[in-house]
């Protein structure tokens, strides 16, 4: 009888980088992030994470070059 681990993986494949480039929704940046979407949330609000644009009501989406830049220095980054 074949084991669960015995079947290669179907679906949602991560990364191995964020692009430098372009746009990402929060689940194309959450393999990358060390905390919570909530906590994204907050420091976005707090002007301490890239600014989100909307592409509707409930759709956002993160420039890759700024939160490439959140990366390198989080604690001093500032929105534009």
């Amino acid at each position: 009888m074949a084991n669960k681990t015995d079947k290669p993986k179907q679906g949602k494949t991560t990364p191995d980088a964020l692009p430098k480039t372009g746009y990402s929704r929060w689940q194309q940046l959450e393999p990358f992030m060390p905390f919570s979407r909530e906590t994204w949330r907050l420091l976005v609000l707090d002007g301490k994470a890239p600014k989100p644009t909307y592409l509707s009501k409930r759709c956002k989406i993160y420039p890759n070059a700024e939160v490439h830049r959140w990366f390198a220095d989080p604690k001093n980054y500032q929105a534009n």
